[in-house]
């Protein structure tokens, strides 16, 4: 938790700055808004920014705008002046926090800014595999690719890799290739130099400089400009980069991790990937798998995420019903782990009961999810197969036909007259299909919901 302190309030701010200090942030000061955008500009960077609510916040708010610098900022101020604090909320700070400073209430402004819970919530064996080969390989300084759908926690994955490697006590910066401009992306990667383009009001650190010594994590990188994927295979190859407008190439001492929902296999042979790149960055693939094929981990999150927003939003930890457990694992989550959360923090706030009951456990539409979803086998089935015929490319025929008779078969519970109804063939033909994946050594769901074997 890297934290700046703009302005001075008398020492009161200096008060603060030991209380961070002994909950374990780094801290850096800067009298005014002008020396703060200068420690900005140079690297040091910054986690959270703690601001004398005296000085010209709009102004800060602006400045850091206008040179693309995201960072949340505190105003602080030694009175109880709830006029001061809506000015101050009103010119861009998150939040107000009055001096002399209370040391439970600066924790608690760390906490919610860094989100350091880094620990996997997980049960089901599926997540554990992937739990064990990012701690045996976090130590490493090999590149790490981290793939998986939206939602699925490829974030928390890297984050947790970072934290139990030789580099946790450095900075872990990360940048989403997917949610800045193509013609903004290099200068914020590599940096500029003052004047290199319209806008470069002075010499701006880039992203890889700010990770030097820890660990850049290049969010959705399936997303960046073949043409800025050159540059930055040089950059991970040799360890230097070159600012924009730069006259000499800077080294740089960074691990690489990255992320992508999308198979970057197939984006190579579409020709908007490059073969190299995808070498150079999956030393390691980290595979997080779906919500839907980590059934025991649902109710291991549910009540993480109930535990969470209970205690965010000042209101009891409540126990899940039979009813709403029910709802929550037969859903097929498309969102994954982030709707799950979605639909806790909902539940949390609209529970009344003793317990949290299936009537609070809504869709964003605000309709009940087992309404939504429902127990309907067919439908369930039908939504498997959907998701398997989503991503054909580079599979057989006859791999997609397996796994689209498996998946039906299962979630109509292993009853074979189901599933051959759902699938428009004979019960004969499906037998013998099964037969034949069961020779192959391929678990055959049983009849009954029982566990997996060999023979059908």
């Amino acid at each position: 938790m890297r934290l700046l302190i703009i302005g001075t309030l008398g020492g009161q701010l200096t008060i603060a700055s030991k209380i961070a200090m002994e909950k374990g942030a780094s801290v850096t000061h800067a009298d005014a808004n002008e020396q703060a955008l200068a420690v900005l500009r140079s690297g040091r960077g910054a986690d959270l920014l703690m601001v004398d609510v005296a000085l010209d916040i709009r102004d800060l708010v602006e400045r850091l705008d206008a040179e693309r610098i995201h960072v949340p900022i505190v105003a602080c101020g030694v009175t109880n002046d709830a006029r001061a604090a809506v000015r101050a909320i009103h010119a861009g700070a998150k939040e107000y926090i009055p001096l002399p400073p209370d040391p439970d209430l600066i924790a608690a402004v760390l906490s919610a800014v860094a989100d350091d819970s880094r620990d996997m919530i997980y049960r089901d064996e599926s997540m554990a595999k992937v739990v064990k080969l990012a701690q045996q390989i976090a130590a490493s300084d090999a590149s790490v690719l981290i793939t998986g759908e939206s939602g699925t926690g490829k974030e928390v994955l890297a984050r947790f890799v970072h934290s139990r490697s030789n580099r946790a006590k450095k900075p872990f910066i990360s940048v989403n290739c997917a949610a800045i401009p193509e013609n903004l992306l290099e200068s914020e990667l590599f940096g500029h130099e003052k004047g290199a383009f319209t806008g470069a009001l002075a010499r701006r650190i880039g992203k890889f400089e700010e990770a030097n010594g820890g660990t850049l994590l290049l969010d959705e990188i399936s997303e960046m400009d073949v043409r800025l994927q050159a540059k930055l295979l040089r950059a991970i190859q040799e360890r230097v980069i070159d600012r924009v407008g730069g006259a000499r190439p800077v080294p740089v001492d960074i691990r690489i991790l990255a992320t992508s929902n999308r198979n970057l296999a197939e984006a190579v042979h579409a020709g908007t990937f490059r073969e190299d790149l995808l070498f150079r960055l999956n030393v390691v693939n980290l595979k997080l798998p779906p919500l839907r094929e980590r059934p025991s981990d649902i109710i291991e999150l549910a009540q993480y995420f109930i535990k969470k927003y209970a205690q965010a939003n000042g209101m009891p930890v409540r126990s899940l019903s039979a009813e709403a457990r029910h709802a929550l694992t037969v859903n097929r989550w498309p969102g994954n782990v982030r709707e799950l959360e979605n639909t806790l923090h909902r539940a949390v706030l609209l529970s009344t009961e003793a317990e949290i009951g299936v009537d609070a456990i809504l869709s964003p539409d605000g309709a009940r999810l087992d309404a939504v979803r429902g127990n309907d086998l067919a439908a369930q089935a039908a939504m498997a197969a959907e998701q398997i015929t989503r991503n054909l490319v580079g599979r057989t025929v006859a791999e997609v036909e397996r796994d689209l008779i498996l998946e039906t078969l299962r979630h109509c519970l292993g009853n074979r007259t189901h599933a051959a109804n759902i699938l428009g063939i004979s019960i004969r033909t499906l037998r013998n299909k099964l037969n034949e994946y069961s020779h192959d050594g391929v678990p055959i769901p049983p009849p009954n919901g029982g566990e997996l074997r060999g023979a059908a």
